[in-house]
């Protein structure tokens, strides 16, 4: 028999049933089926019967609240016949004529059904920008809507489908009225009646009746037989009026796709497809959709031909994936996208408002736009440099006079802690003097802390052993001139005391190098051709001392032939006459903006920033949020997308803070392609392989960490492994767990295509590389997830929040170098000069005052840990309370990495470690794991979230 469908609509619908009488005229009566919403707390028993003899079909209706032992009483089937009736008599008389009488049979089937009451609580957080705050009809409308108790429709789905139809169940819908508000978050309430035989809630389906998002942090369900139900939201979700589609969000019981419980085996292949998008059409604001494309949106060829950029990503400059967002194509070049004043992002890769209110990458922006244009306006002349150091001090004590600013107080909003309000009234912008100019203002000064951050500084990751000599060029000498370097074995020899040869001193692994030659000189000669800055090829040696401590030994800089001369070397050395003292010393300068650039540009932004986008891409795209490697990764990808769009848009762009205050200039980001292309391996992206790599360690069974230091001292690199091995620890665990066999690992489909999708789209111009690892047995996972998580968190702290300490007072730093040194080429005048006031000849090196000034409030910025930062192993995932296993191996995590912190702060205390303790030296903390808010120098986050 038919079943009528009462949940289908939600208007509600009259069933009108015709009750013919024996004597009288024929009437009906009408019984109403009601909507779904119209069920949701209460039901109605519906009893049809038929009345013997000439009996009217009759219904009848009832309300209740039923508790869960209230049964219900269900119509199966209604009909009408006509039939011919003859009353039975015995026959002694004549028969009885045949009455023929008309009567309406209601056949019925009974079905009694148990409910369970059950709670749900939904917290909504406040936000600024949601529906909670704006203003005008549509805030009027949802408040109207609030009223009305419908603010969220919610449907329960259940984990199993039907035994008997192998169908999915009927979802038990509801809608959640506002119940109270408490601080910062507003708590919505309804209650099901879920039947007995649902089984377990599997997933909740949110459907925002308002006209604006909300952000959706939690659902708990109380009231089942097995417990409370916890669904972690932490979304955006969307206006009903932007995008009809209900949001899916899954219980915080992760599983492996072949162990998906049958009823949401739809669902969770369905929000995949919604995430990949179908790769057309501009991207919306409120969209979750994630796709790839190629850097072609960082210049503005139709503002300014000069502005026009090359697209990175492909043959010609191979380059890892961002995020596609589908805007038009430029004008004056088809090959460029469009900038736009909104970059998209999904929703929920967006900054939290905490985070928005306090300080980001917006603030960047914001700066760019607030404070740049009022350095320009107190600054005569933007070329100028610094007249003296006791101008360059002035930053620290008095600061700079800011113009007004048409919206009175942004500054000191923006930029709390270096713009004050002086007793005038008028903003001074006075820089925080940084940790390492508090202990030593000379520090800067010193070869042996020129030597030192090269271990325990804010690049820990230039340094390499020399294996071989002489040392020799790889480029093509045709165009490049000769390969050979001019530092000599003499050259050498003569400084490396208790060592008779070159070749013993590399035998015994003493002599290391910053090798920036290769990279840098192809872009000599097209760096020259920007006013105001100039660039080499550089090498630098270090000899190991006896101590354990680094000594620099020469300085080879580099030009290539070019403008009709032949190549141009020379070689600069520690020196005791004043001349050579200050050669070296502006040596060491262009030494240090290579450094400066080489690190923001390749150590920060490539290896962390950019090459992990695509990993964020692939985990959306191809693992549900149900898959326990999903639920392991998503902390490490915090905010990660939203920072690298608001750097496309105001850090790496044309003309933005990187080609304005970075030796390479407009070439800086092309610069980084190449460095991707020659020098970037995923299979040596994890430290332990980046140590062996560099020469800096060997493998060794027996030794801490299973390898031995080629440095004992090595900071960065004793506390990396420390942070190393608890994540690989942790992760272990935790893929062992869901992975006991490589079987899984094999036919895990999301996870197979997880990892084809980051090697052949997200990395597609890697794609063929014979490096990838493979992804055949737990071990394999292993290795893949430790590098990814120590990427994001070890690798990223260690190269971003140190900027402030280590390049704050920009002497020590600079990021660019604006003029050739002395001895190429000089005119007599200009060596005059040099020779009557050398401090002078180092000022005009280094950057402008408006190029100083700039850079470093934006690095005061970026080393900055915001209110809500979320530290490694500070903070378990509610999915991860939720499987006692994890519960456990996560709590033993942070242990372990409470007991790293002791072992740093006791190294640090260690006389007899002069890399990290001694007269003036700023102890090594970048990798402690946790920090207060501000710049600490310390603390490593989850992610790259600035």
């Amino acid at each position: 028999m038919l079943k009528p469908q009462l949940h289908q609509s939600r208007s509600a619908q009259t069933l009108f049933l015709h009750k013919p009488f024996i004597h009288g005229s024929s009437r009906s009566t009408s019984l109403p089926i009601w909507s779904r919403p119209s069920l949701l707390n209460k039901h109605r028993n519906v009893r049809v019967g038929l009345i013997p003899s000439n009996t009217n079909a009759v219904s009848s209706s009832s309300s209740s609240s039923d508790s869960s032992s209230t049964p219900t009483t269900t119509t199966k089937t209604t009909s009408t016949t006509t039939m011919t009736t003859t009353p039975t008599t015995i026959q002694t008389a004549p028969t009885t004529p045949t009455t023929t009488t008309t009567t309406t049979i209601v056949t019925t089937e009974v079905v009694t059904e148990k409910f369970i009451s059950v709670k749900a609580t939904i917290t909504v957080t406040l936000t600024v920008g949601g529906f909670l705050s704006h203003l005008g009809l549509k805030r009027g409308l949802d408040d109207i809507t609030d009223m009305l108790g419908q603010s969220l429709l919610l449907e329960l789905v259940s984990a199993e489908l039907e035994p008997k139809t192998g169908l999915e169940k009927e979802k038990v819908a509801g809608f959640a009225h506002k119940s109270r508000r408490k601080e910062g978050e507003i708590i919505y309430e309804t209650d099901f009646k879920v039947p007995v035989h649902f089984g377990e809630v599997g997933a909740v389906l949110v459907e925002n009746e308002h006209h604006k998002e909300m952000f959706l942090k939690d659902i708990v369900l109380d009231g089942l037989p097995y417990g409370s139900v916890h669904l972690s939201c932490n979304s955006w979700v969307h206006s009903k009026y932007d995008n009809p589609e209900k949001r899916v969000f899954f219980t915080n019981k992760s599983y492996l796709p072949s162990q998906t419980p049958s009823g949401l085996v739809r669902l969770r292949e369905e929000e995949l497809v919604t995430l990949r998008g179908n790769g057309q059409g501009e991207r919306k604001f409120f969209e979750r959709i994630y796709d790839y494309d190629v850097y072609n949106d960082l210049g503005e060829p139709d503002k300014n031909l000069r502005l026009q950029r090359p697209v990175l990503g492909g043959i010609e400059f191979p380059y890892p994936r961002r995020c596609r967002t589908g805007r038009p194509q430029c004008e004056a070049d088809s090959l460029s996208e469009k900038r736009s004043n909104k970059w998209y992002v999904p929703r929920d890769e967006a900054f939290s408002e905490v985070k928005q209110l306090t300080f980001s990458a917006k603030t960047v922006y914001s700066v760019m736009h607030a404070l740049v244009p009022s350095l320009e306006t107190a600054m005569a002349d933007n070329d100028l440099g610094f007249a003296y150091f006791t101008a360059i001090d002035s930053l620290f004590n008095e600061g700079i006079n800011l113009p007004p600013f048409k919206e009175q107080g942004i500054l000191k909003t923006l930029l709390p802690r270096l713009v004050k309000v002086v007793a005038s009234g008028d903003d001074v912008l006075r820089f925080v003097p940084p940790e390492t100019m508090n202990r030593d203002k000379f520090f800067w000064f010193r070869d042996e802390e020129f030597a030192r951050q090269t271990l325990a500084g804010m690049n820990p990751y230039s340094l390499k052993l020399v294996t071989e000599w002489p040392l020799k060029s790889e480029l093509d000498p045709e165009i490049y001139g000769p390969p050979e370097s001019a530092i000599t074995k003499e050259i050498i020899e003569q400084e490396i005391r208790g060592f008779p040869t070159v070749q013993e001193v590399i035998r015994e692994k003493k002599l290391f190098i910053l090798d920036y030659h290769d990279l840098f000189l192809p872009y000599v000669s097209k760096v020259r051709e920007i006013e105001g800055t100039t660039l080499y090829g550089s090498r630098t040696l270090f000899f190991l001392t006896r101590e354990g401590t680094l000594r620099p030994l020469a300085i080879e800089l580099t030009r290539p032939p070019m403008d009709g001369k032949p190549q141009w070397k020379q070689v600069f050395q520690p020196s005791w006459n004043a001349t050579g003292v200050w050669l070296w010393r502006l040596a060491k300068a262009h030494v240090l903006a290579h450094d400066s650039g080489y690190h923001q540009l390749v150590s920060h932004w490539l290896r962390t920033h950019c090459v992990t986008e695509p990993y964020i891409i692939a985990t959306n795209r191809q693992l549900s949020v149900m898959h326990p490697i999903y639920r392991l990764l998503h902390p490490h990808f915090r905010y990660t997308m939203e920072i690298n769009a608001l750097a496309r848009e105001s850090l790496i762009n044309s003309g933005g803070i990187i080609e304005s205050s970075f030796s390479p200039g407009k070439y800086s980001i092309e610069l980084s392609a190449v460095a991707y292309g020659k020098e970037w391996r995923f299979d040596q992206e994890a430290l332990p392989a980046d140590l062996i790599r560099r020469g800096m360690a060997v493998e060794d069974p027996t030794a801490p960490h299973g390898l031995k230091l080629t440095i004992e001292d090595y900071p960065f690199a004793n506390d990396g492994l420390l942070m190393w091995d608890a994540i690989k620890q942790w992760v272990t665990d935790y893929v062992n767990h869901y992975y006991p066999d490589s079987s899984l690992v094999q036919t895990d489909g999301e996870l197979q295509a997880w990892w084809t999708e980051i090697k052949t789209v997200g990395h597609a111009d890697k794609k063929d590389e014979p490096w990838w690892p493979e992804l055949n047995t737990p071990e394999d996972l292993i290795g893949i997830i430790t590098t990814l998580v120590w990427v994001t968190s070890g690798h990223h702290a260690a190269v971003n929040f140190g900027q402030y300490v280590y390049a704050g007072y920009f002497p020590n730093r600079p990021t660019i170098a604006r003029t050739n040194m002395p001895t190429e080429d000089p005119s007599p005048e200009f060596w005059k000069n040099f020779l009557k006031k050398p401090e002078g000849a180092l000022l005009q090196c280094f950057p402008s005052q408006l190029q100083a000034t700039r850079i470093m409030a934006v690095l005061d910025i970026l080393s900055n840990h915001s209110p809500d930062e979320e530290y490694i192993g500070e903070k378990m995932e509610a999915a991860w309370v939720e499987e006692p296993v994890i519960k456990a191996a996560f709590e033993r995590f942070k242990g372990r990495l409470l007991v790293i912190e002791g072992i740093i702060d006791d190294r640090n205390a260690n006389s007899e470690l002069k890399n990290r303790n001694g007269a003036g030296v700023v102890p090594y903390e970048l990798l402690k794991p946790f920090s207060q808010p501000g710049v600490t120098g310390m603390g490593v986050p989850y992610s790259i979230s600035i």
